[in-house]
């Protein structure tokens, strides 16, 4: 990838962010939006003592995003790492234009289109065992639903087995798994009715792998967990990435409890990690995989993947116990995720996205010291003091013309998730402001 390409260009900040038109309309938000993200942004400008007043996006395209003050960024975040082709135009959104002129919306599970009946083959082709069948969505948080419901159906076993860090979206269902933050579930316990133990997530720079599994053990132990959830590498958690061993020692703890093995696939798929399917490159086959984020490339759709025989457990109640939405499997959706996937492949994604971002990750151990630099693919995490220095340092980058965000459980990491056909040059001088800003 070349400066020399449209959508590929460094940053150029003609009005220090926000600017005047970005206060006004953030302004305007603010009046009618739920008053709990300005609440946030209160509370971290206190935290950090820096101001956490927002940019308004006006366009994007590449690796490149505009306010409406005339800057222009680089994205490091790429749409909380769904934009994995970029801003459009590009294969998915050329196709999901396409796709809305000659079809705006078929009639969900009852009439397919024929680009529906395209984009199941092709993701249940991504199952390595023949015979797995496909439950579309919008959302991660939807494909983790289908997962949850499924799980329950083909075990007769309601309770579920997560882990602490882990976040699956905010949905009901998975809210209740959701070990990021209990703030989030918290509010909400009594609404949730499911029965979720969460496990410590191991660290591959911790050495903590025997006591993670070991609660997961005393979990499975009791005989009733029908489904244990995992991310294969922490996304919103922080870009934490397990012991070798961890999945393959999961997937046998599974097999022998009798549990689902369910991978929210979520952040990790469609080569953001370095493969099209993170456990797969693990060398693990999960009993349910969940796509979402960059499979329409940044078009909402998401997808739950199960073995035929898990699967099966749908059919056993007559079509009386269905899973569907009006809009999930969509013309525009389906067209987006198969010119997707297309990309990928002919572009070399995955091997791309290992090979820049172990090269990224050098560059940023090599400014910043190792132990603050995590991840894998274009996934990386780059750890801080606390929240409070993190979210200081992702206002600094903002000024200086480059998107990033904070994760974690704490908030002390900076989650970069740049499109996969980010420039190296663009990689390159984000690593020499973030080196300027963090002190060593």
């Amino acid at each position: 990838m070349s400066l020399r390409s449209r959508g590929q260009e460094l940053p150029s900040i003609v009005v220090p962010p926000p600017g005047p038109r970005s206060r006004e309309l953030a302004a305007r938000a603010v009046a009618v939006e739920s008053p709990a993200f300005e609440e946030r942004r209160t509370s971290r400008t206190s935290r950090s003592g820096t101001d956490q007043a927002p940019i308004v996006y006006a366009r994007g395209e590449g690796s490149n995003v505009h306010d409406v003050d005339g800057n222009r960024y680089v994205d490091l975040t790429a749409g909380f790492g769904a934009l994995v082709l970029g801003y459009g135009p590009n294969p998915a959104t050329t196709a999901a234009r396409a796709a809305l002129d000659d079809l705006t919306l078929a009639l969900g599970d009852v009439y397919a289109s024929e680009v529906k009946v395209r984009a199941l083959e092709a993701l249940a082709g991504l199952h390595p065992e023949p015979g797995a069948r496909v439950l579309l969505g919008l959302s991660g948080a939807d494909a983790v639903t289908a997962a949850l419901k499924t799980a329950a159906l083909a075990t007769t076993k309601p309770r579920v087995l997560a882990f602490e860090g882990a976040y699956h979206g905010l949905s009901h269902g998975p809210l209740a798994a959701c070990g990021f933050a209990p703030s989030f579930r918290e509010p909400f316990a009594a609404q949730l009715g499911i029965d979720v133990t969460f496990a410590p997530y191991p660290d591959e720079q911790a050495g903590d792998l025997d006591r993670s599994l070991a609660s997961v053990r005393a979990a499975l132990g009791a005989g009733d967990v029908g489904a244990v959830l995992v991310e294969p590498m922490l996304g919103r958690g922080g870009c934490v990435v397990p012991p070798d061993g961890f999945l393959p020692e999961l997937r046998a703890l599974c097999t022998e409890a009798g549990a689902l093995l369910v991978a929210d696939e979520v952040w990790t798929g469609m080569g953001r990690s370095g493969a099209l399917i993170a456990s797969r490159a693990a060398g693990v086959v999960a009993d349910v995989v969940c796509l979402g984020k960059g499979l329409g490339g940044g078009i909402p759709v998401s997808a739950c993947i199960g073995r035929g025989d898990v699967m099966a457990a749908w059919g056993a109640h007559g079509g009386a116990t269905v899973h569907t939405g009006t809009h999930f499997g969509s013309p525009a959706a389906c067209a987006a995720l198969l010119a997707t996937l297309g990309a990928i492949a002919d572009g070399g994604l995955t091997s791309r996205a290992t090979e820049e971002g172990a090269r990224f990750r050098a560059s940023l151990a090599a400014a910043l010291g190792e132990r603050r630099v995590r991840g894998r693919g274009l996934m990386v995490g780059v750890v801080l003091a606390d929240a409070a220095e993190a979210l200081a340092v992702s206002r600094r980058m903002l000024a200086r013309g480059h998107v990033v965000l904070t994760g974690g459980p704490r908030g002390d990491v900076l989650t970069l998730s740049p499109p996969l056909t980010i420039a190296s040059e663009l990689l390159d001088d984000a690593v020499q402001a973030l080196g300027e800003i963090v002190r060593v």
